[in-house]
């Protein structure tokens, strides 16, 4: 399946996609609506909810965000039930039109059946074509619909079997939410690359459980944090009760890192370690690795902005807002000429002059990805009259793509993939660039240093050690060799 486009000038690595769901709640669609604003941050292109009562599914997906989908009375009149799951996109797969927003639904000979899914497959493409020779006909152009196709030709005879041997088949990273007619059915991928949690919201008697992707979606529904779904585990929720499966042979986790240093909401605990701490911790390191004179440190806000705390404490340098963020700005509302691309950046980023002027100023960053953006953003302080502009980045250089569930540029387009930390440090304009590194985000995340044997976390944007495998990308490889082949 073809990687969704992004313009030229995207300079951002863009979050996966929020899923949630609930079991035997009153007004179910409601506090999935709620819960998918929390969650708003993981995907911001389409949304939808789909809900179950007296034997029906309903269902509303629209493009945009959760609260212009949802505000309507009527809209969530429509949802009725105490069952429902729901979904918060970015594509990392498929263009963005209806079609292709989700929650997925089927009518099965057992009943009808939703799935919602945050991450990625590896092997989409090759399971795409073998499935449309058995003649399934895919109305999206989503990776997420091969796991209904895999379900609907399974010759097993329950919902749980069928799904079990649509995961056997597939390859990559991933969490599931799915609602049957009988049960809410939650689903980590072996690795555990993708994040999902069980919660309960107290008092509902044979009921109240959630499944999220994040642990803030469960504070605006008042519910309490069980556990995290484990690698490899589904979780079956029906009014008996919960029910863990766990069809793969164990393996050793790698969680995605990136969920520590940007992905996840600050308020979030992500596999016990509070993100907002973990950021706070990778600043330090950084600081202790990274260090230089300078008289103000200063966040590109906001994802900048706990790193940038953790830095200050560590330097003992003053931490200043030096630029303010404009919260309300959504798509660029004006012809986006090259002109207006320029000033772009000042749409969403201003100077604060009277903190920069005259000053030594430490810019702290999560990433660089093409550079576009921190180039414009060392201009714009510069131009508010810093003396000296360095820029420390609380993640190693993102040098490869990731396959499993974040859109990035291809590889070549990455910044730190062709260039050296010098070279990048001239093409954005600073007087210094660091980055901390793989060791130390390591440390900083309690670990001693990355074990290249064994890591704890994915970190294939940085080392370009791949953890799945990536059948798809095999298959565009040999294309490409053959291609190169008949050209000679």
């Amino acid at each position: 399946m073809a990687f969704a486009g992004h313009s030229s000038d995207d300079d951002t690595l863009h979050e996966e996609c929020g899923v949630f769901g609930i079991w035997n709640v009153p007004d179910a669609a409601v506090v999935t609506a709620l819960a998918l604003h929390s969650l708003q941050h993981r995907g911001q292109e389409a949304t939808g909810i789909v809900s179950f009562d007296k034997g029906r599914f309903h269902s509303h997906r629209a493009l945009g965000l959760v609260g212009d989908a949802f505000s309507e009375p009527r809209t969530m009149a429509g949802l009725p039930g105490a069952n429902a799951i729901g979904h918060n996109r970015y594509a990392t797969t498929g263009e963005t039109v209806l079609r292709n927003v989700q929650p997925l639904y089927a009518d099965f000979e057992f009943g009808g059946f939703a799935v919602a899914h945050n991450g990625n497959l590896t092997n989409a493409h090759v399971l795409h074509k073998q499935l449309v020779r058995r003649g399934c006909l895919f109305q999206s152009t989503t990776d997420s619909e091969v796991f209904v196709h895999l379900i609907a030709i399974s010759l097993y005879s329950t919902v749980e079997d069928r799904l079990i041997d649509a995961l056997k088949q597939v390859v990559g990273a991933y969490s599931l939410v799915a609602l049957s007619n009988h049960a809410l059915i939650g689903v980590r991928d072996p690795l555990g690359v993708r994040p999902l949690i069980l919660g309960r919201i107290p008092g509902h008697e044979n009921g109240g459980w959630v499944l999220a992707s994040e642990t803030c979606a469960l504070d605006i529904v008042e519910a309490d944090f069980v556990r995290d779904v484990d690698p490899g585990e589904i979780v079956v929720i029906d009014d008996a009760g919960v029910r863990s499966i766990k069809p793969f042979k164990p393996a050793r986790e790698r969680f995605c890192v990136f969920e520590y240093i940007y992905f996840a909401r600050p308020d979030s605990v992500m596999e016990g370690l509070p993100v907002y701490n973990a950021r706070k911790r990778i600043g330090a390191e950084l600081a202790r690795e990274s260090p230089i004179e300078a008289d103000v440190i200063v966040p590109v806000p906001d994802s900048g902005v706990p790193a940038a705390m953790g830095y200050a404490v560590a330097s003992k340098i003053p931490f200043e807002l030096g630029i303010i963020r404009n919260h309300y700005v959504g798509r660029t509302f004006i012809e986006p000429t090259d002109h207006i691309r320029n000033l772009g950046v000042k749409l969403k980023h201003s100077a604060n002059r009277p903190v920069l002027e005259g000053k030594r100023v430490i810019l702290v960053d999560d990433s660089i990805v093409r550079g576009t953006t921190s180039r414009k953003i060392v201009e714009m302080v510069r131009a508010a009259g810093a003396k000296e502009v360095h820029m420390r980045i609380s993640s190693p250089p993102t040098t490869h793509s990731c396959f499993y569930g974040i859109d990035t540029p291809e590889q070549e387009k990455l910044l730190a993939h062709s260039h050296s930390v010098q070279e990048m440090a001239d093409l954005i304009g600073v007087d210094s660039l660091a980055f901390i590194s793989i060791d130390g985000l390591y440390r900083a995340l309690g670990k001693s240093e990355r074990d290249a044997a064994a890591p704890h976390y994915c970190d294939a944007c940085f080392t370009g050690d791949y953890p799945i495998e990536l059948p798809d990308q095999e298959v565009v490889a040999e294309r490409q060799l053959s291609l190169l082949a008949v050209a000679k």
